[in-house]
């Protein structure tokens, strides 16, 4: 099997990293990084050693697979134009502006037996991993993401920003649809929103509280989830996940339930490397991408509808 030909479109503070990690990865070949910065193209281009572009459209004819790490506003554009050359993409988050726009691109896709794979890196995460098998039917959910002020990504709200993050993660988790959505949010430092909190109930019972910031002083990303005989509690910058599990027999200490505790650390992982690995053995096997296009309209979806209630 011939080695798949990969492009970057967009290499700034991230797309240089997914261009590091195509570079890295056996069994691809880097053809070239894009950016409208000719200068900025260059200068990635040389640290992992391909070509450079300004015009995203001189690599589609020779690259099987693209990864788009451009502004929110300019996803639907790209993508379709890369999935009508008949590149695999991987899409940063937001998938698209709106859900309609996301649908096209699946569509589009979908007529082309093409992969389309979306950007939420936090499925990578291992203590993320870690939940399969431990979660049956989570009751109540409450997750924090808080960050700091960066300018970086201001071109959307926090909902669109940091929050589909943990919208993707509750919708892979509960597995059912939501049937309320309650939110409040106020900008701080932007003109756009920078810190929210929303209250997702979804039709089997499941309340998700779920709050984000980019407006902090301290960073912090941590997601607690509650079920009928267990509580779970995951810290992502730790890299740590913490079960307490009630179990059968007599307690050690009277009057109170008998409960196992379980911690586990994480070594230090490249959830951006998982995430790129995936895309390409989805493309290589012929397989569905652990995060669809699918998935990614429906974190939008729930998204904006936080947005139209802020």
């Amino acid at each position: 099997m011939s080695n798949l030909k990969a492009a970057v479109i967009g290499v700034g503070y991230l797309g240089r990293f997914h261009a590091q990690k195509f570079a890295a990865i056996e069994g691809v070949d880097l053809i070239g990084v894009v950016d409208t910065s000719l200068e900025r193209a260059r200068e990635v281009a040389d640290e992992v050693g391909t070509e450079a572009f300004s015009d995203y459209r001189d690599v589609l004819t020779r690259a099987d697979v693209v990864s788009i790490v451009v502004p929110t506003q300019f996803h639907y554009q790209v993508a379709r134009e890369c999935i009508e050359a008949g590149c695999h993409i991987l899409l940063e988050k937001p998938v698209t502006r709106t859900v309609e726009e996301a649908q096209e691109l699946i569509d589009m896709a979908k007529e082309r037996n093409l992969v389309f794979q979306v950007g939420h890196l936090e499925r990578f995460n291992p203590a993320v991993l870690a939940l399969d098998g431990i979660l049956c039917n989570p009751q109540f959910i409450e997750s924090h993401r808080l960050a700091p002020f960066k300018p970086r990504g201001t071109d959307v709200n926090v909902v669109l920003d940091l929050m589909i993050h943990d919208i993707d993660i509750i919708l892979s988790l509960v597995g059912h649809p939501i049937k309320t959505v309650n939110s409040v949010g106020v900008p701080v430092l932007s003109e756009e929103v920078d810190i929210a909190n929303a209250r997702l109930q979804f039709e089997n019972g499941c309340v998700a509280n779920v709050t984000a910031s980019r407006a902090s002083r301290e960073a912090m990303r941590k997601i607690r989830i509650f079920q009928s005989d267990s509580y779970i509690s995951i810290d992502y910058q730790e890299r740590k996940i913490s079960i307490y599990q009630k179990k059968e027999g007599q307690s050690p200490i009277p009057g109170l339930p008998n409960v196992a505790i379980e911690e586990r650390s994480f070594e230090q992982s490249d959830a951006l490397m998982a995430e790129i690995r995936s895309f390409v053995n989805a493309v290589q096997s012929g397989s569905d991408p652990v995060v669809s296009g699918e998935d990614g309209k429906r974190a939008l979806e729930i998204a904006l509808k936080i947005t139209t209630r802020l």
